[in-house]
Order: C-alpha cells, then structure tokens, then sequence
C-alpha cells in the first residue's frame, strides 16, 4: 500500500470516523487514499480555516480528538488560527498538512511553507514524517500528545513522496490496535500527593465561606459528577468560567453562574468575600481575576490542575494539586465532612435576590431570543458562539444542563468561529439541536461555510443578532472612548435572508419579539441549515460589567 493509505489504515485502527479538510497538490495522495476509503469520513469545507474549527467543535462536542487536513503552503497556514484557538482552550485536535517532496524542502519550493516552524508555539507538539516506515509509530506518537495530561493541537507534516511510496502492509498492525484504549491519564498516588490531599480536606472543613471555581478542566477530564458531589457535600457555590460553564447544571441552587468580567454580581461578590477559594481546572485568567491583587485576597486558595506550569502562574496559592481533577475530586469526596454553611449560603442567597441578570423586555431583546431557545429545547441543545456581544449573552442567559454542551472560543476569542465549530458538533452529536449563536460582524468572517452545512445538509441554526455593528467594540468606543465609534459600525448592505439562500440554506427574518418563538420551532422542524437575522437595537450592552483592570466586586450595569 502507499504511505497515504497506510496512513487511513492507521487512522482507521485508532477510531477516527471524521476529517475536516481541502484537497491540494501536496495533499493529492492522501485524498487519491480517501477516494476509495469507506470507513473514514471526508467533510470538505469551503476554506481551511473552516476545517480547522468544525475538527475543533467536533473534538469538544464528542471528547474524542478532531482532525483537519490540508494541502501544503497556504492550505497549512490556513490552519493556524484554527490551531491557536485550540491550543488556548486545550482542545484535542491532530492537523495533518501536506508537504512538498523532500527533495524540494528548503529550496522555496512552490507551496512551501515550514509548518511545524510556524506552528511550533501553538501546538504541544509538531513534527515531520521523513521516513515513511515511521507513519504508524508517528501517528500514534500525535494522538498520544494531543490527549493525554492537558489535551492540545498537534500539527503532523506529511511530504508528498512519503505519502506517495509504497510500504508493507503488515505495518498498520504494529502496535496499533488498542492502542487508545492502553493510554489513559492516571494519577500516580504518591505519599506527598495524599498528603496535600489531606491538607486540602483540612483547609475546606475549616472554611466557613468555601467558594468553588470551576473551569475547562471539568469539562474535559469528565468531572461533573464529581464536581457535583464534592459541591453538594461541602456545601459549597459553584461559579464557572465561559470554558466550564457546562462544568455544573446552571439551575442548581448552588450554581452562582459565569464569574470575571462579564459574570454575574453574585458570583463576584461571593469569590471577593469568600475565605477559601478551591480552583478546579481553571487558569486565573485576565477576564476572571480583573485586578489581580485583589481577587479573593482575603480567601486562602487550593489550585486544582493538570498542568504543572498552570499551578501559581498567575495567581499565588496556598495550595497547588497537579493532577486530574476528576481523580482528585473523586478522592477529596471521600476525605471533606458532610457540611452545610448555612450563614453563607443565605448571604448568597440574598445577592442573588439583589443583584440578578436582568434587561429591560420591551422589544426585541437578544437576551429574551436566547431565554427562548433555552425555553424551547430545555437546555438540552448544543450551543455554538461566535465570539462578541452575543457570546456573552448566551453564556449568562441560556440554561445548560449537559456537559460539551457550550462550544465557544475562550482564550484566542476567534471571531468566525461558531459556524464551522457547529457544523463540527453536529456531525459529532447528529442526534442534538445545534444553535449558532452569532452577531453579524463574526458571522460575516466565516459565513461561506453556510455552503458547507448545505452541502452536507448538516441543519445547523444560526441565530444572527443584527445590531450593524461590531457590538462590543462599539460598547466598549461608547464607555470607554467617549462614543468615538472608529470602524466599528458596518454599513446595512448585507441581506442575511438571501445571504443564506443563496448558499442553500433558509433564511428568516425577525423583527418583533412576538414572531420569535414560532421562527425558532420552524427552524428546528426544518431539520436543514438555517440563519435568522435578529434585528436588534445596536445600543444594546453586555452587563454587569467590570472595567479592565478593577476588582471584580466593582461593576457597573448593576441598576
């Protein structure tokens, strides 16, 4: 067999039935291999960049690891934004690109580029196959990387004459079957490991205001329940970053919902007031802590994590756990006495009673539309967001009860990111509803691949919410940069109805609050691509808000 097809095989061993990509020269023998391979899936999107975020979606929505495939030269870095939006938000995903011959490396050969060099700081690993007898051991190698400890891109860079020449057969077996099933993340329980767990169960018994802080890491080690437990036994709030909102059911009545700068009051004020801080796979990043200093300075903090490099990067602790948190958590479950600190949780109570997410519901509001689909699906959808205005809304008013059920670009914050990722989560989850959630300008960066959802006729509904402009640049020109409205109000020239007709989807348009409900239960009974345009009133904000670089306890939109 030919490299390529020795490459398929293996592929096949390992389980994976899907590949996001675009065919080109460099690429040829690969898809001259998938031509004739019926076990693996080929979704052909309209741009790379495209591929690279639907195997995204599609890795977050399943847990199992997305791969994207392109050509070389501009095919691979194509990919590169779809990769760095992974890296950030540690999402499992392999990136094969073509490559020119090796006799052509190094030469500026047309279409070459040096990919793992371009690559190499927004991957946990790259690397190029030279050696066609090391396809198998290599391929193993990339999935190996990109899903054991903290999941991550992997960048495999495959020269066209080393998937072009011949290779023996028998290959594909060697040491690849079962070879997913023999790698599992697993704590090595050491002496000074139970010891700091201990601690740990010392320090939550002797809280008396315990605030948990829940992130990605949940979602991803699988941790819900155990989160849940943990949560219920101590008695503790759960708050969530965007990357874990799904991480804890958003109507339990521990559930303080998102914290940082765009969260709720009551989880702010919970986590400034609280003595101990018990961090869960989260990252202390910028948009959570606001002004470092004083985030929860008065609390004793436990970081949970991992990743070793995470532990004390940006916020000091008391205690640092490298570990699974689902394997920490299940542990720590059996160590903390049953508590209920009931003088806390009625001031959290109040708060919530005080300080609740509100907006004003004449009109068409955003947040009214994403209360409905809420409503209507029971929170059982799947969410995709572009990024901006309405990912924040949809992060504070959609109700979430399943875990991978909100796909979003936390850390790189790539705009054109939700209808690829949609598309992704619903080939990787076809028996969900799956609802883009979308503000014209992000939509408009990636919107070709609506000919992508048509063409495979994955029925995805893109909730567009039109407001004519890049809503949060145009919020934060308003507060911050006295209403001086530079490039961020886009001209009332794009017709999002015939937009998506033409691309073979369905359009509709709704412009009174009263016609939402019956557009959305059409769009779904539909069962095929489908964008709404919103039309919305463009001075709509984002609140609370907490201004860059203040204490989180100090935020404006509350009255």
């Amino acid at each position: 067999m030919t490299g390529a097809e020795l490459l398929l095989r293996t592929l096949e061993e390992i389980g994976v039935d899907t590949i996001f990509g675009f065919p080109g020269g460099s690429a040829l023998p690969i898809y001259d291999a998938l031509y004739s391979n019926r076990k693996i899936r080929h979704i052909k999107t309209v741009h790379e960049q495209g591929a690279a975020h639907a195997a995204d979606g599609y890795a977050r929505a399943t847990g199992k690891v997305g791969v994207a495939l392109s050509t070389s030269g501009p095919g691979a870095t194509n990919l590169v934004t779809g990769i760095a939006t992974a890296y950030m938000d540690s999402i499992p995903m392999v990136a094969f690109t073509g490559q020119v011959s090796l006799s052509l490396l190094g030469k500026d050969s047309f279409q070459e580029v040096d990919i793992t060099g371009v690559t190499l700081p927004i991957t946990k690993h790259s690397f190029i196959i030279r050696d066609k007898n090391d396809i198998v051991k290599k391929v193993k190698e990339a999935f190996l990387i990109a899903t054991t400890g903290r999941p991550g891109p992997v960048v495999v860079d495959l020269p066209k004459d080393v998937m072009a020449g011949e290779v023996d057969e028998s290959n594909v077996k060697k040491d690849v079957n079962g070879f997913m099933a023999s790698f599992t993340s697993k704590q090595k329980v050491s002496e000074s490991w139970q010891k700091k767990l201990h601690e740990a169960a010392r320090m939550i018994d002797e809280s008396k205001r315990p605030v948990i802080y829940a992130g990605g890491g949940v979602v991803t080690s699988g941790a819900n329940d155990e989160l849940l437990k943990f949560a219920e036994k101590i008695g503790a709030p759960v708050t969530t970053t965007l990357m874990g909102i799904t991480g804890f059911p958003s109507e339990h009545p521990l559930g303080l919902g998102m914290l940082g700068m765009h969260g709720t009051a009551y989880a702010n004020m919970a986590v400034t007031e609280c003595d101990l801080l018990i961090a869960v796979g989260a990252r202390f990043d910028d948009r959570v802590t606001g002004k470092v200093d004083a985030f929860a300075s008065g609390a004793k903090k436990i970081h949970i994590d991992i990743d070793p490099a995470e532990l004390g990067k940006n916020v000091d602790v008391d205690l640092a756990i490298k570990g699974d948190v689902k394997s920490v958590l299940r542990t720590l479950v059996e160590l903390v006495s049953i508590r209920k600190p009931e003088g806390w949780l009625e001031q959290i109570r109040e708060w919530k009673k005080k300080y609740p997410l509100k907006y004003c519901d004449k009109g068409l509001k955003p947040q009214y539309v994403i209360e409905e689909i809420s409503r209507i699906t029971n929170g059982d959808a799947i969410i995709t967001t572009e990024v901006g205005q309405h990912q924040m809304w949809a992060a504070q008013f959609y109700k979430f009860k399943n875990p991978r059920s909100f796909i979003t670009s936390g850390g790189l914050g790539t705009m054109g990111f939700g209808l690829p990722a949609a598309i992704g989560a619903k080939l990787g989850k076809p028996d969900k509803v799956v609802f883009n959630i979308a503000g014209d300008g992000s939509f408009e960066m990636n919107c070709h691949e609506l000919i992508t959802a048509a063409g495979y006729n994955v029925p995805v509904i893109n909730i567009i919410f039109n407001n004519r402009t890049l809503g949060m640049v145009h919020q934060w020109q308003e507060m911050f940069y006295e209403k001086r409205f530079s490039h961020s109000e886009l001209p009332e020239i794009t017709d999002y109805v015939k937009l998506a007709e033409a691309c073979g989807a369905a359009g509709f348009r709704v412009t009174e609050k009263e016609d939402v409900t019956e557009t959305i239960i059409k769009a779904i009974e539909l069962n095929r691509p489908v964008v709404i345009d919103v039309r919305i009133d463009s001075g709509e904000m984002v609140m609370p808000m907490v201004p860059a670089g203040m204490p989180i306890n100090r935020m404006i939109g509350l009255d």
